[in-house]
């Protein structure tokens, strides 16, 4: 494991526009990469995503004939930098969309993939409803990818909730957390610090969640305020509500001090559960 590094995320606004979508992201993480970034994590869907009546429709290709991949790998390969593609979407040979988070390191070559396993379906009230498994089909494995500098775990958006994944990638070996969004304004004005800065204090990891800020097309809104939280819940950077980058120096030494002095990883221990209480009697017909 190296030493301390600069971790950047990039904030934008997606619209149906992949082209476009493409040319100002890429634009952005140069800006990242002139702050002197090493690792620079990309939103959910930043390539291209529309909301209609609930459903979310990403910019979807097959692997093979993605446009994004591979100016995405070229440009990992000129600035000599390691990217996190937030999410594309992918169709598979069935049909079906999947919501995939691409890991590429300084070569451009992929080293992880990873397809969001919890779906996005929910009813906030007020008529603002959202369907993601009508659209996105889930993945069903947790990824723990290998980087310079610590084992970095594979997540995206809604995932953030399920602390268990996150239990599950740390004990496998992640030092820090990867949390691209498109999270909504309304949830994330309620609960996207909170939840960020709780999987980081729970596992004692870095937390770098990159996330969609402004209206999409069709009218959902994301929060944005993309974070970089270290190991013991301080947020390092906050990318507000608007178009940009936000850059922090990550210290792989901070997880040992943060684990040293609560090592909560370590007391895990098995559950067994009884159910007490006066239990109803049965009728005689029973």
């Amino acid at each position: 494991m190296s030493k301390t590094f600069k971790a950047a995320c990039v904030q934008n606004c997606a619209t149906a526009d992949v082209a476009h979508n493409t040319a100002a992201t890429l634009e952005l993480m140069r800006e990242a990469a002139a702050q002197g970034a090493s690792l620079i994590a990309l939103p959910e869907y930043f390539s291209g995503l529309e909301g209609i009546d609930g459903l979310l429709h990403p910019a979807a290709f097959p692997e093979q004939d993605h446009p994004v991949l591979p100016a995405f790998s070229e440009e990992a390969r000129k600035l000599g930098v390691w990217i996190l593609l937030g999410s594309l979407g992918v169709k598979s040979d069935d049909g079906r969309i999947f919501n995939r988070s691409y890991l590429l390191d300084a070569s451009g070559a992929i080293v992880a993939r990873y397809d969001k396993i919890h779906m996005f379906d929910v009813n906030l009230g007020a008529g603002e409803i959202y369907r993601e498994s009508a659209t996105v089909a889930p993945g069903s494995e947790a990824v723990l990818a290998q980087t310079p500098w610590g084992g970095l775990g594979l997540t995206v958006c809604y995932d953030l909730r399920f602390a268990p994944l996150y239990r599950t990638l740390a004990k496998a070996g992640a030092t820090m957390l990867a949390v691209p969004a498109a999270f909504t304004k309304v949830t994330g004005e309620a609960h996207w610090h909170v939840l960020n800065r709780a999987r980081a204090i729970e596992h004692g990891c870095f937390v770098i969640a990159p996330c969609q800020y402004g209206t999409l097309s069709g009218g959902s809104e994301c929060f944005g305020h993309s974070l970089i939280v270290d190991p013991w819940g301080n947020v390092l950077a906050d990318g507000g509500n608007g178009p940009g980058v936000i850059v922090a120096e990550i210290d792989p030494e901070a997880v040992v001090r943060a684990r040293g002095k609560i090592p909560a990883l370590e007391h895990d221990r098995a559950i067994t559960f009884r159910r007490t209480g006066r239990e109803e009697p049965k009728s005689a017909a029973e």
